[in-house]
């Protein structure tokens, strides 16, 4: 089979040595030839679409086409792109494979869709990735199921064109790589809020210090959502907008106020 890409530029948000990189690069040498690397120095997961304005961004060379960024995904890709790559950019951006679902509010805070945006905003075509766990932290994470299915999902994408405000946030389940696997092109589900907490406890000095926490609740979501598919053991992918902007209230807006 032909190779679709030329050049394909990974990022993560897990860093430069995560086990989902690898499986991304595993993804993307099925795509092209040409496949570099731009990932943290250290995880950076949480980091959002931040950008590192107070400190320098360093980068380290690594082995050939791979490179630590000293920053946030947002730095790797913009340090692609702006400096080593910049005349001649990548023609697919792939972010990934994230240890963890970023499924529902997930893609504010991920650094993983984080890296796929700022593909998105200089007009690359962007796919973020991300291998689901059903119980976080109780064993190790399976990324066979996106090993698998990963560059076909990619090569389909790749045949449809999207605008260049979109970027594709794709989702694998906890399920066997052996079973089948049913595809899902859904919307951003939302959680329920009452599975967040913050944990308080005490440092030696008695000051307090507070651990994020996530209380094992089964939500039951609209079923045409990421969180709805991955509980169905199905891949998700969802088309997410860059463009942030409520067009239906907008246009009450102005008859308002224009």
């Amino acid at each position: 089979m032909s190779k679709p890409v030329g050049r394909i530029l990974v990022t993560n948000d897990d860093g430069i040595h995560a086990t989902g990189l690898k499986v991304a690069l595993k993804i993307a040498k099925q795509l092209s030839d040409d496949v570099w690397v731009f990932a943290p120095s250290e995880e950076q997961s949480g980091a959002s679409h931040s950008l590192s304005l107070s400190r320098p961004v360093r980068l380290l060379k690594k082995g050939a086409k791979r490179y630590a960024v000293g920053g946030t995904p947002t730095d790797c890709v913009m340090i692609a792109t702006r400096v080593v790559m910049k005349d001649n950019p990548p023609d697919l951006i792939i972010s990934g494979v994230n240890a963890g679902q970023n499924i529902a509010e997930d893609v504010s805070y991920s650094g993983t869709v984080a890296g796929a945006k700022e593909g998105t905003v200089f007009g690359i075509p962007s796919i973020a990735l991300s291998q689901a766990v059903t119980l976080f932290y109780k064993r190790k994470i399976r990324f066979g199921v996106a090993e698998k299915h990963g560059a076909r999902i990619i090569r389909q994408l790749l045949k449809m064109k999207w605008d260049t405000g979109t970027l594709m946030n794709v989702n694998f389940p906890d399920i066997d790589p052996k079973d089948k696997c049913k595809t899902s092109v859904t919307i951003q589900g939302k959680r329920d809020q009452d599975i967040i907490a913050l944990e308080e406890r005490r440092d030696p000095r008695n000051v307090p210090y507070y651990w994020y926490s996530f209380q094992r609740i089964m939500p039951n979501p609209p079923v045409q959502t990421d969180l709805a598919a991955i509980m169905r053991g199905e891949i998700s992918i969802t088309p997410l907008q860059m463009d942030h902007t409520n067009i239906s209230l907008k246009r009450k807006m102005d008859k308002l106020l224009g």
